[in-house]
């Protein structure tokens, strides 16, 4: 049995799910390739991944390419960890 407190509150939202799940199976992405994947408006991304960068969970980079920002993400080695067990922790909580 689990007890719900075992998932991470930090990964509650649909869109922290998707990011996080992109960011498993990519390396680096950049905001337009996720934003496109997700199907959202940029000031959702933005907002999204700050907290998940402030988590700890992904990092940002930002960086000129020519005279355009780029910004990119990737999943840090905590973000897997952590995000791997809230999967654990869903799977347990479905009976799996």
């Amino acid at each position: 049995m689990i007890k719900i407190n075992q998932l991470n509150k930090e990964f509650e939202s649909r869109v922290r799910l998707g990011i996080m799940s992109v960011l498993m199976v990519n390396d680096w992405i950049d905001f337009s390739e996720m934003k496109g994947l997700l199907e959202i408006t940029d000031g959702n991304l933005a907002s999204h991944s700050n907290a998940l960068e402030k988590a700890g969970y992904i990092e940002i980079k930002k960086e000129f390419v020519g005279k355009k920002p780029k910004t990119s993400y990737r999943v840090t080695q905590s973000g897997r960890q952590a995000f791997s067990d809230h999967l654990d922790a869903l799977e347990k909580l479905i009976g799996r």
